[in-house]
């Protein structure tokens, strides 16, 4: 995607996010500063950024609770969680609330930016904007005004839970999502293990409808022990 892309920066430490922020407009990118998990979630809904850099530690709501509000609102952009600590758990949750990416203070700008560039060439490159009205999958035409599917000229009817989740497939090419990231995307509440069973009950009818040889799936690929994720 090109530098034009805006990138919303949720910090709430003034000298980081001076820093980030005058990196980032150097490298050609639109930057706005938030200092509170509150007015960040409140940008992100109301602009659009095409990418969402988040500290963890915020002074009201912390970032796993920003992430997790934004996901379950149905904005997908890429989200960059940042945090001083190095706890595994904090990484595995970050990601769980549907964090794309994530990054340990300290850090290198050089760092920074090599993530912010390859998340935004997985969320908008093959399949355009995160605006497009269409989604391209091989054969396949997502068209997200009319929540239809086609292959060439016949229309291929899914369920609108099914659309749902091919749009949040389509919407993140190659990215392993886990069952969990799928019910708070598309049903928007808390993944129990009954709603992660639900999901796999649902991608096995859309691969019925949209895989040439569902035995052998093509296009929705099982990952061991995570999830699923679109062929890139």
């Amino acid at each position: 995607m090109s530098h034009t892309s805006r990138i919303l920066l949720i910090e709430d430490d003034p000298a980081i996010a001076h820093s980030l922020k005058a990196g980032l407009e150097q490298a050609g990118y639109t930057v706005l500063w938030q200092n509170t998990g509150t007015g960040g979630l409140q940008h992100a809904i109301d602009h659009h950024p095409h990418l969402i850099i988040l500290d963890v530690r915020l002074p009201d709501l912390n970032g796993f609770d920003v992430c997790r509000q934004l996901r379950q609102r149905g904005l997908y952009q890429p989200i960059l969680m940042l945090t001083v600590q190095r706890d595994e758990m904090d990484k595995v949750l970050g990601l769980e609330m549907g964090a794309d990416d994530y990054l340990t203070k300290p850090y290198s700008l050089r760092e920074l930016l090599s993530r912010v560039r390859a998340l935004l060439r997985r969320a908008y490159g093959e399949f355009s904007t995160a605006d497009a009205d269409r989604l391209y999958l091989g054969d396949l035409i997502i068209d997200r005004r009319s929540n239809q599917l086609w292959r060439g000229p016949d229309l291929i009817n899914l369920t609108p839970t099914e659309f749902k989740i091919l749009v949040f497939l389509a919407r993140h090419p190659g990215q392993a999502l886990s069952r969990s990231q799928i019910v708070e995307a598309v049903w928007g509440y808390d993944a129990d293990m009954e709603s992660e069973r639900t999901v796999n009950v649902h991608i096995r009818r859309l691969r019925e409808k949209i895989e040439l040889n569902p035995g052998r799936p093509a296009l929705i690929l099982t990952v061991p022990g995570v999830g699923y994720r679109l062929a890139g």
